[in-house]
């Protein structure tokens, strides 16, 4: 699986219409980012099924679960999923699981529990499916963020995938990982250069994830204070969380991740207000260029959209 540096995860990817989540998929790939990142939440689609689609639409991106909550389908079911994913569409399918939220699991009518207890049995039921199914071949990869849930991904999985995290998480992460081991963060960014403007994006974004508390937990084991937690986030956590400025101030935090041991930064692009998925297409071209992709040869072109002209790659990531 060849994906690059550098994806896309956007929670509209899984909440339009499917006309408007192809054209933006292969758009995406057109413009050479290597992924897409579908989440799963209240108002989204299934996202196995929806990789499907976009896998369809597009010819070489690859398509990753970022994350398919285990409270939605047994084991045996994500265990067949991912096999029948990768079986269609060979190397360019991520299987990313994850135990999701109390809250979100609370709505589906389960008991949260022990998180690790929890994802450990369902990787063991998903590993006795798997003997009578075809052999999957996709990755799989673990939402973890906290020491032990991290070492569930090296020791039972093939890696990580991140979340609402700064660099120093990925350092620590791939210090728990390994060499060996995938490790693939999200990346928040807005292409805004006054402060006062993007930390308003930012707090927005924000405001959602400081209401759960394997975020704050996390963010205290870094070293963020409740004053940081507080009042929508400091301006100290919302430059952390979210990358803004120029594109090239956002493909230096872009770098701060790579070298940190990310293998691979999944950037969501924040718009003012509302998801915006036009919004997010027309950051993602500017930035292009910064994070040195380049567009790829032979990939299928969104009704619509018009190739960039001039494009240079910048040396660095």
């Amino acid at each position: 699986m060849d994906t690059g540096h550098v994806g896309v995860w956007h929670p509209l990817l899984n909440r339009a219409p499917a006309g408007e989540a192809r054209a933006a998929a292969t758009e995406i790939e057109r413009l050479g980012y290597g992924s897409v990142w579908l989440n799963e939440a209240p108002g989204s689609k299934e996202p196995l099924a929806n990789a499907g689609v976009l896998l369809a639409a597009t010819t070489r991106l690859a398509v990753g679960t970022g994350i398919a909550s285990l409270w939605a389908r047994d084991a045996t079911a994500m265990a067949a999923g991912a096999a029948t994913l990768s079986d269609a569409f060979p190397g360019r399918f991520l299987l990313g699981v994850g135990v999701s939220h109390s809250t979100v699991a609370g709505r589906r009518g389960h008991d949260y529990g022990k998180p690790l207890t929890t994802m450990r049995a369902y990787l063991d039921g998903m590993d006795e499916a798997a003997r009578d199914l075809p052999p999957a071949g996709a990755p799989r990869v673990l939402a973890a963020l906290r020491p032990r849930m991290l070492e569930l991904s090296r020791d039972r999985a093939d890696g990580a995938h991140t979340y609402f995290v700064p660099p120093e998480h990925t350092a620590a992460a791939r210090g728990i990982l390994g060499p060996d081991r995938l490790l693939i963060p999200e990346q928040a960014v807005v292409l805004e250069t006054d402060p006062v403007r993007a930390r308003e994006i930012a707090r927005a974004h924000m405001a959602y994830y400081l209401n759960l508390p394997n975020y704050t937990n996390n963010l205290r084991e870094l070293g963020y204070t409740d004053d940081d937690l507080a009042d929508g986030g400091s301006d100290r956590l919302a430059d952390a969380i979210v990358a803004w400025g120029d594109a090239a101030a956002i493909a230096a935090r872009v770098r701060a991740h790579l070298d940190a041991g990310a293998d691979h930064v999944a950037i969501q692009p924040l718009a003012p207000g509302a998801l915006d998925l036009t919004d997010a297409l027309t950051q993602l071209r500017r930035l292009a260029p910064a994070l040195g992709i380049e567009p790829a040869a032979g990939a299928r072109q969104a009704a619509g959209a018009q190739p960039e002209v001039g494009a240079r790659t910048v040396a660095g990531v």
